[in-house]
């Protein structure tokens, strides 16, 4: 077979990323379980500004998102994030335990694609996504 990259190596397939944003290092790693099983690379964050941070850098495709944080709430980050000029926008999802009417309202209104309460299970998740078009 001939080298179609004479003198370098052929690129890497685009892995799509997913950043975890939440305060609750339990739920950063079953939702990093979640997320793999779904074939994305995650990448995590405590809070809204670490975040912030890192999507400044490099823009992930999935950002599941905490409300409740320090340093930056989950709706600042939300609408932090959609100020960022970018030439693909991330699918957002907020993975809350804030869960009256108003509160999705809020967050849908902050940018958000699209809501889920915890607690949450694997199936609730992927379901969620395969519905956005990011299972």
């Amino acid at each position: 077979m001939r080298d179609r990259y004479p003198g370098r190596e052929a690129p890497a397939a685009t892995q799509r990323t997913c950043l975890i944003v939440d305060d609750s290092r339990v739920i950063r790693k079953v939702s990093s379980k979640i997320a793999i099983s779904l074939g994305y690379v995650p990448i995590e964050a405590e809070n809204g500004e670490e975040a912030l941070a890192r999507c400044k850098k490099s823009m992930p495709d999935l950002v599941l998102t905490d409300w409740n944080m320090p340093e930056m709430d989950g709706i600042t980050f939300v609408t932090k994030l959609r100020s960022i000029p970018t030439p693909r926008e991330p699918t957002v999802v907020f993975c809350t335990s804030n869960g009256e009417a108003q509160d999705i309202h809020d967050g849908i209104a902050a940018g958000a694609d699209d809501y889920i309460v915890k607690p949450f299970d694997e199936a609730a998740l992927k379901a969620k996504l395969e519905k956005l078009g990011r299972g």
